[in-house]
């Protein structure tokens, strides 16, 4: 599937002065909502999104800065407006209970959307929760070297601006555990879509969301600490970047938590393994 084919599954959704790409397909009983992750956009989710919205009615965005949605050049991209962005497109769509599929980047906004919960300001029902490789406990993440330059105020700007198409493949196969099945024709569509409008001007702000992971750590295990929602942690084991430490730990500090692993996988298991990456999703 191409990007353009993407995008005709979509619509866009005005959301307080911007717009996001949203796509909501089938019309199961259940809602699920997905949080994509970084630096791509919901177009991770191509392959499987088929047979995912046989089973639920799938809501999929572009945070703001990502992907179709809106990039604005003055704006904060913190991770806790991406969660405002995220709670008021569910409340215009009339959702009421949810379950939460996050990845990667998604999964802090995830976290801050729980801390909310917890404050008392719970605009929705999240049922089900799950989580797949994130690095959340951002102090055992193992970051690459393309995403310390890039969150750099200094060298981030002139790191995007510098950034083409091959060193964006080149940084995406090393995440995966075969570099085999990373896709180039794949990978290119995904790169149109981090430079579309003017995408390399957001993406220093959008890679400091690394430094809000270290600012925010107590508001947010705090909240992964205390939730009781049912969540089932589905981890590829061959991630480089959110290692295996990383899923071990939520699911010794989370109440009510079941782990499940994807073995000889990367961080992008719905890319490299579709099929059994589904199975133990809807498991």
């Amino acid at each position: 599937m191409t990007a353009k084919e993407w995008y005709t599954l979509g619509s866009m959704h005005q959301i307080g002065a911007h717009k996001l790409f949203v796509i909501d397909k089938g019309n199961q009983d259940q809602t699920m909502v997905i949080l994509h992750g970084y630096p791509t956009s919901t177009f991770d989710y191509h392959a499987i999104l088929p047979e995912l919205s046989k089973h639920y009615r799938i809501i999929l965005h572009d945070h703001l800065g990502f992907g179709f949605s809106d990039k604005p050049k003055n704006y904060s991209y913190s991770l806790i407006e991406q969660a405002d962005y995220a709670l008021a497109l569910w409340q215009k769509l009339g959702l009421q209970k949810v379950h939460l599929l996050a990845h990667d980047y998604g999964t802090s906004v995830a976290t801050e959307i729980l801390a909310k919960a917890h404050f008392g300001h719970q605009t929705i029902e999240i049922e089900k929760l799950t989580l797949c490789n994130g690095s959340m406990h951002i102090e055992l993440a193992k970051l690459r070297f393309i995403q310390k330059l890039l969150k750099s105020k200094r060298w981030g700007p002139l790191t995007a601006k510098l950034s083409t198409q091959s060193t964006f493949v080149r940084n995406m196969k090393q995440v995966f555990f075969d570099p085999k099945k990373a896709d180039v024709k794949e990978l290119k569509e995904m790169w149109d879509l981090l430079i579309r409008a003017d995408g390399r001007i957001a993406l220093p702000k959008l890679s400091r969301y690394i430094d809000e992971r270290y600012l925010f750590w107590n508001r947010w295990i705090g909240a992964l600490q205390q939730t009781e929602i049912p969540t089932k942690i589905v981890w590829a084991t061959n991630d480089p970047v959110a290692v295996k430490k990383i899923a071990n730990t939520l699911h010794k500090e989370m109440k009510n938590s079941s782990l499940h692993w994807l073995e000889d996988t990367g961080h992008f298991p719905m890319l490299e393994r579709p099929d059994e990456w589904l199975e133990l999703v809807l498991k």
